[in-house]
């Protein structure tokens, strides 16, 4: 999946094959976001989620742990898509 950096954040929206579906995902980014202590400025709508990252404490700039929830959210999208 492809994250675009623009206007001080990482965008990037994701597609399944229905509600449900994109539901259980949100569900595991949920998950993983507290455990990272970072938590998404997300959006649902039907089979979509869309997502822009950004760090409050650093001015709203992207930082570090903008970067790895990302890559956390790509590796759970990858293994969803494939559930």
């Amino acid at each position: 999946m492809v994250w675009e950096e623009k206007a001080d954040c990482l965008s990037s929206t994701f597609k399944f094959k229905d509600f449900k579906a994109a539901f259980s995902f949100m569900t595991e980014v949920a998950d993983e976001a507290e455990r990272q202590n970072h938590h998404p400025d997300w959006t649902n709508v039907y089979n979509r989620v869309s997502f822009r990252l950004n760090t409050h404490d650093a001015g709203g700039k992207v930082t570090e742990k903008d970067r790895r929830l990302a890559v956390a959210i790509s590796q759970i999208y990858n293994k969803c898509k494939t559930v």
